[in-house]
């Protein structure tokens, strides 16, 4: 990515010194996406998955894929590349993967018996592509996973960056049959027109929030708000980042729907999953594990 593209993402209509700073910062960024399509050529890339549970019902009833690079110099976390991704254009073909795979492993697990949604990320970027709906049908032929077990994860960021956009592709996405989760929402300039206007099956309460259960009346007001927000639009509430059993017990009380978190477990790998259902029953049944 060149020093134009750099100033341009960082805002149109400003003026960029190119420091020695600067430089670095392009140079870093260019090296890494030279790495990225590398890492997609060589497979270098895996999933791990954190299970969903549903509180009321004390089960697991989904996991979301998370991304990992297993870069040479080792095990890397998306903030470290999906930025880089985004920038450049390498997102398209890595959610493509993310996607496909994701959906191959969910299809591989209900064949096992372990019934499982499957939530996938898309950035705005993905949302805007013009084949993100066809790229998902392919992924749902391709793996024979029900498009009814799909969940397509988006920031409230990207519904606010181009809205008309979001909606039309959110409708398409719920034509399929799958279902569309708001993610990280709380964090953006929340509007009850967009919440009126799309397709939302569940609003994700962003872990900022969720850690101030039971210390901040603020966040507790908060989580409290967007659970009676998504029950107001016939959608369910999804709470982040649980870590602690107080948590947990503020979330039943205010009605909750479903919760993720390492309290239940951390992100895992697929082999590693019947393990991590267990832990997670474990944990709703108020035993160790």
């Amino acid at each position: 990515m060149t020093f134009v593209y750099y100033a341009k993402n960082h805002g149109r209509g400003l003026t960029r010194l190119f420091t020695d700073e600067l430089r670095k910062d392009v140079t870093n960024r260019m090296l890494v996406e030279a790495e990225l399509w590398q890492g997609l050529q060589r497979g270098e890339f895996v999933l791990h998955y954190q299970p969903v549970v549903d509180l009321s019902a004390g089960t697991v009833v989904g996991v979301e894929a998370l991304i990992r690079w297993n870069h040479p110099d080792g095990l890397r976390m998306p903030d470290s590349f999906i930025p880089v991704a985004e920038a450049t254009g390498v997102i398209h073909p890595l959610g493509a993967w993310v996607l496909t795979e994701a959906c191959r492993q969910g299809a591989r697990w209900a064949q096992q018996g372990l019934d499982l949604q499957m939530a996938v990320n898309f950035s705005a970027r993905q949302i805007g592509h013009p084949d993100v709906v066809e790229t998902i049908k392919t992924a749902l032929a391709g793996s024979g996973l029900a498009a009814d077990r799909l969940w397509v994860e988006i920031t409230e960021s990207a519904v606010l960056e181009d809205a008309e956009l979001a909606r039309i592709v959110c409708n398409r996405i719920r034509g399929l049959g799958a279902s569309v989760a708001i993610d990280d929402f709380g964090t953006g300039y929340s509007s009850l027109l967009y919440l009126k206007r799309y397709p939302a099956a569940a609003l994700k309460a962003d872990r900022q929030f969720v850690a101030g259960l039971g210390l901040h009346h603020d966040d507790s007001a908060i989580v409290a708000s967007v659970i009676g927000l998504a029950h107001a639009i016939g959608a369910i509430c999804i709470a982040e980042g649980v870590e602690t059993t107080a948590q947990y017990q503020a979330l039943v009380a205010l009605d909750c729907d479903y919760a993720q978190g390492y309290l239940f477990s951390r992100p895992v790998p697929a082999q590693e999953i019947p393990r991590a259902v267990e832990q997670c029953n474990s944990v709703l049944a108020g035993t160790s594990c």
